[in-house]
C-alpha cells in the first residue's frame, strides 16, 4: 500500500494505516523532506520477521568471523602474501565494512521494531552499500585479471603483479568506489519527499529513495544506470573475456590432467563471481523493469546480495584453497586452541 501524504509546513501527520508505527512524523520545513525514513523490512513478511532475523543474524557472525580469519590467516603467512590472497583481503575488507554497514539496522528493525533511520543516516548507508559493492566488484575483476596474467603468461605472473601493482589497483578500485558514488547522496539530498517517507525495504538504496520523490527524476536514474554499466557492468564483461582468454590458453595444453589441475584454480572465483552478480543483477533488473515481481521477493534476493557472498567467500576460499586451510590450522594450533 503506498501511503501519499500531502502536508504544509511544519505538518505532523497520523498513520491508522500502520499502527506499529511511530504516530508522528516530521517533515523539513523548507525541502519537504522528511527528518526520519521508516523501514518496512520484508513487505508481506512483516510477521515472520523474528524468524527470517535468526538466519540473518548467523551469517552475519558466519561472515565477520569468516572474513577476520581469512584477513589473519593471509597476514600471518608470508607464503601467502600472493596477489590473488591480497585481493581476497581487500575483498574481504569490503565485505566486512557492508555487513555492518546494514546488518545492526535491520536486526534492530526484525527484533525491535525500530523502523526509524535519520535521512542523513538513510543517505550515508545508502552511500556505503553502493560504494562498498563497486569496490567489492573492482577486487573480483583484479582477482580475474591475476588468474588470466598466471594461466596465459605464468613465466610473467611474478613481474607483472608487482607489489606496486598490486597497491595500485586496490587504491584504483578504492577511489573509483568513492569518486563515482558520491554524487548519490547529493543526487538525492535536496528533493521533495511528497509522497511518503515509507520505504518498503530493509535498508536504504538509491532506487528504494528516488521512487518517493515527487519532482523528475530522469537524469539522476540515468546517472545511477550509467555508473551502474560503468563499474559492474563493465567489471562482468572484462571478467567475462577473462575467462574466455583462460578457456582458450586452458584447451590448448597438452593433457587432460594438465588442463583440469589448471582450471581448478580458478574454481573458487568462479563461485566467488556466480555469489555476487546472480543476486546483484537480479536486485538491479527487477527495481528498474520487475515490476510484475512480488515486493517480498525482490526485496529477499537484495538481502541476499548483501548478505550471502560477504559469508560465502572465505568459506568457499578456505574449503577449497588448501594453503588457507593449512594457514588457518596453524594459527589455531600456535595459539593452542
Amino acid at each position: 500500500m503506498i501511503l501519499r501524504l500531502s502536508f504544509t509546513k511544519g505538518n505532523v501527520k497520523k498513520f491508522d494505516s500502520f499502527p506499529d508505527l511511530p504516530v508522528c512524523i516530521m517533515f523539513n520545513k523548507t525541502h519537504h523532506q522528511p527528518i526520519t525514513f521508516l523501514l518496512m523490512g520484508i513487505p508481506g513478511l512483516e510477521a515472520a520477521h523474528i524468524w527470517i532475523s535468526i538466519p540473518f543474524c548467523l551469517v552475519y557472525v558466519l561472515a565477520l568471523v569468516g572474513n577476520s580469519a581469512l584477513l589473519l590467516t593471509v597476514k600471518s603467512d608470508s607464503k601467502l602474501h600472493e596477489p590473488m590472497y591480497l585481493f581476497l583481503c581487500m575483498l574481504s575488507v569490503a565485505d566486512l565494512m557492508l555487513t555492518s554497514s546494514t546488518l545492526p539496522k535491520i536486526l534492530s528493525l526484525f527484533w525491535f521494531k525500530n523502523r526509524e533511520i535519520y535521512f542523513e543516516a538513510c543517505l550515508t548507508q545508502m552511500y556505503l552499500i553502493h560504494s562498498l559493492t563497486t569496490m567489492e566488484s573492482g577486487f573480483i575483476l583484479a582477482m580475474a585479471f591475476d588468474r588470466y596474467v598466471a594461466i596465459c603468461h605464468p613465466l610473467r605472473h611474478s613481474t607483472i603483479l608487482t607489489t606496486t601493482v598490486i597497491a595500485g589497483l586496490g587504491l584504483g578500485i578504492f577511489f573509483r568506489g568513492v569518486v563515482f558514488l558520491s554524487p548519490h547522496p547529493f543526487l538525492l539530498r535536496w528533493l521533495s519527499y511528497c509522497k511518503t517517507n515509507i520505504i518498503s525495504h530493509t535498508y536504504c538504496e538509491f532506487m528504494a529513495l528516488i521512487k518517493l520523490v515527487c519532482g523528475e527524476t530522469k537524469i539522476r536514474r540515468a546517472y545511477s544506470l550509467t555508473v551502474a554499466f560503468l563499474t559492474a557492468g563493465l567489471d562482468f564483461i572484462l571478467i567475462i573475456c577473462s575467462y574466455v582468454l583462460i578457456l582458450f590458453t586452458v584447451f590448448h595444453l597438452p593433457s587432460k590432467a594438465a588442463r583440469l589441475k589448471t582450471l581448478s584454480t580458478c574454481v573458487s572465483h568462479v563461485w566467488v563471481i556466480l555469489g555476487f552478480y546472480v543476486p546483484a543483477f537480479f536486485s538491479f533488473l527487477t527495481h528498474r523493469f520487475g515490476h510484475h515481481i512480488a515486493p517480498h521477493v525482490h526485496i529477499f534476493i537484495a538481502n541476499i546480495y548483501l548478505l550471502i557472498p560477504p559469508m560465502m567467500n572465505p568459506i568457499i576460499y578456505g574449503v577449497k584453497t588448501k594453503r588457507i586451510r593449512e594457514g588457518f590450522f596453524k594459527i589455531l594450533t600456535f595459539k593452542g586452541v
